[in-house]
């Protein structure tokens, strides 16, 4: 991607299509390389022009734009951003245009379009620049390259993200997971927190979130798409492999480094089972949890990180990782989902 960001706009109102223009080319990042009004004429610029974001209406004449998702993702994936009056946030629209591959979406206004258009343009530009950043895979390929008949198999599976939290966790999964694009490889959260309480987490996630989310139950399966909050309270959190399943197992035991569910346990079980198909971040949190099970998954080939100092709520957890030497990188929490999604697509 060059250091301009290019951008097509596909809507069928000349009206939208210019306050587009006019608002996005304001930004010195980004420069609008074409507009069009149906997505066949949307279809030869994407070939022409290569853009590195195209934002797209819904309701459009002649294909629906979620139909249009589906067909240009197959053949020529761009990074999406849905801007319709359609898709409020968690609409059945919205959830099927992430699923198509969209990497964003956001409402239109209903009325007083132009006044409401130039009102959102500051988090437009936003989400489009955050868009230009998401690598996005034809959808009916998989993400890795195969080799070997054994690669094969270990590059086909599901791929992991897991992330483990304590003190100051609640704020920062809030922060990232919403950032977290609809068609990111399945994320599992261990956060401490008491029995009870994990599941109105995970609905008031799931308002924010371009994921579905849900509390993990035992056998859910780890899919792209889906965030799973572990329980908490008296059950450790692991993820094993099925054949070419990743699904959650909820075990008992006494806790472990003082928690339960521990994170230790929950990243050990990503180090045996998962291996390099797992991305994994430790966040804020006080004491040492996480730590060791991090150095181990580090050990196991996947991909292993830590939260900075500077937006931590507490650099406990993360800072004993460090020093162990279990994560390759601290990173500043506005950046977890975006390398994290990054290293497992590339």
């Amino acid at each position: 991607m060059s250091t301009v960001i290019k951008v097509l706009i596909v809507d069928d109102s000349a009206l939208v299509r210019g306050i587009l223009e006019r608002g996005l080319s304001k930004d010195p990042e980004l420069r609008v390389v074409g507009t069009a009004h149906n997505p066949y004429e949307a279809r030869d610029l994407l070939v022409e022009l290569s853009p590195d974001v195209m934002t797209l209406d819904v309701e459009m004449p002649r294909m629906d734009g979620v139909t249009f998702i589906k067909k240009f993702m197959a053949v020529l994936p761009t990074p999406t951003v849905v801007l319709s009056s359609l898709t409020t946030r968690g609409s059945t629209l919205a959830l099927q245009a992430l699923e198509a591959g969209a990497v964003d979406v956001m409402a239109k206004p209903s009325s007083a379009v132009a006044g409401g258009l130039e009102g959102m343009m500051e988090e437009l530009i936003r989400r489009v620049k955050v868009a230009a950043r998401a690598r996005v895979a034809r959808k009916d390929a998989p993400v890795l390259d195969a080799g070997t008949p054994q690669a094969a198999l270990d590059n086909t599976t599901d791929a992991v993200i897991g992330l483990g939290a304590s003190t100051g966790g609640v704020a920062a999964l809030t922060r990232i997971l919403p950032v977290f694009p609809g068609w990111s490889p399945g994320v599992v959260v261990v956060q401490h927190m008491p029995a009870g309480f994990t599941r109105d987490f995970a609905d008031r996630l799931s308002e924010m979130c371009k994921m579905k989310v849900s509390e993990a139950r035992e056998g859910d399966r780890v899919l792209r798409g889906h965030i799973l909050v572990g329980p908490g309270g008296d059950k450790h959190v692991e993820v094993r492999r099925f054949g070419g399943e990743y699904r959650i197992t909820l075990t008992d035991g006494p806790p472990v480094s003082g928690h339960r569910p521990s994170v230790d346990v929950f990243f050990r079980s990503l180090a045996k089972n998962v291996g390099k198909n797992a991305a994994a971040c430790l966040l804020t949190g006080m004491g040492e949890d996480g730590a060791s099970g991090l150095k181990d998954l580090r050990l196991a080939g996947g991909r292993t990180f830590a939260q900075d100092q500077e937006t931590s709520a507490v650099w406990g957890m993360p800072a004993a990782a460090a020093q162990l030497g279990a994560a390759e990188r601290l990173l500043p929490l506005q950046e977890v989902p975006r390398v994290l999604v990054n290293v497992l697509s590339s």
